[in-house]
């Protein structure tokens, strides 16, 4: 069953658990699962990642991290997200080309033209099968990353967008909610504020709809 699903949302919506949960889900249905993130993924997106990321980079240029991502996001595919998908597996990945329109045009100002023509590049024309936009206010996202940060002693930020201005995170969402108006067809919003098992089931079952559709 080859299908290429992306999770997107602004920080602290909640992706990361239910990429696992999902995998977990699909796996015990007897599906061969792939989750993977961007940046990162491969050796060189890892490092990639660590410049993108660290809180001490804070004055990069809007245009470098741009184009590390998409550097990021060709070896990805290259190594990575092609290959699985040519092997019948089901991909989740954890950001995509919505997560640069998202950041780096609604909320940095790059133009998204010039984003677009760089996502074809990077991608080889690469489209995500189905798109979980996991939605929540930009006030909730962020107290659940200083919760998190507690939770595990975080000193020190590893994620420098987490350290961003309300207003950008704010920013973002808009930007996805406006990604997905123009693509209904692709992109399933969900409401993150709910209790994570909820999220789950509703994701869960979007999902398998997909994939009974993909049967046919």
């Amino acid at each position: 069953m080859k299908l290429f699903i992306t999770f997107e949302g602004i920080e602290g919506c909640g992706k990361t658990t239910q990429i696992c949960l999902l995998k977990d889900y699909l796996e015990k249905m007897g599906y061969s699962v792939i989750a993977t993130r961007e940046p990162g993924g491969t050796q060189i997106g890892d490092s990639i990642r660590k410049i993108l990321l660290d809180s001490r980079n804070a004055n990069i240029d809007s245009r470098t991290e741009l184009l590390l991502y998409q550097a990021s996001r060709a070896q990805h595919i290259k190594d990575v997200i092609r290959p699985a998908l040519e092997q019948g597996y089901i991909v989740l990945c954890d950001r995509f080309t919505d997560a640069t329109l998202a950041y780096q045009g609604y909320a940095q100002g790059i133009s998204k033209n010039l984003i677009e023509s760089l996502n074809q590049l990077a991608t080889d024309n690469l489209t995500p099968d189905f798109t979980i936009l996991i939605d929540c206010p930009a006030e909730i996202g962020l107290k659940r990353v200083r919760i998190r940060k507690k939770t595990v002693n975080q000193k020190v930020s590893e994620d420098r967008f987490e350290d961003k201005s309300i207003a950008f995170h704010q920013m973002v969402r808009l930007g996805y909610l406006q990604i997905a108006e123009g693509n209904s067809n692709r992109i399933y919003i969900v409401d993150g504020r709910k209790d994570s098992s909820i999220v789950h089931r509703e994701i869960r079952s979007t999902v398998l709809k997909k994939i009974e559709g993909q049967k046919i």
